[in-house]
């Protein structure tokens, strides 16, 4: 998965490219099929927001979250996107088990 990180108003340290690097990591445990990530990093006032787009083989899946700490909104971020990558794998998954079923059962 080839990873594009930005700030805004943000310093980007090694330290939170390698966090980022390391949680996003976990979707390709999961999906095989991500071929880019664009993540943004933002602090505003007293709030930080991560937004990240994943952009795989026939789909685009996209997550946000705020929170004070900066640490802790890449691990929401990272947690939703996971969550919606298990539930577009199983759609994903059902729908060609489905079609496979119904064309055994017509075969016989």
């Amino acid at each position: 998965m080839h990873l594009k990180i930005a700030g805004q108003h943000v310093d980007l340290t090694d330290a939170l490219k390698n966090y980022v690097t390391e949680k996003l990591g976990r979707v390709d445990q999961y999906f095989d099929n991500v071929i880019d990530a664009q993540v943004v990093l933002r602090h505003e006032k007293f709030r930080n927001s991560v937004e990240v787009t994943l952009f795989a083989a026939g789909t685009t899946i996209h997550a946000e979250m705020e929170d004070k700490d900066m640490y802790a909104a890449i691990d929401g971020v990272a947690d939703k996107l996971e969550r919606q990558v298990i539930k577009y794998k199983e759609k994903v998954t059902d729908h060609h088990n489905a079609e496979n079923q119904k064309r055994s059962a017509e075969e016989a």
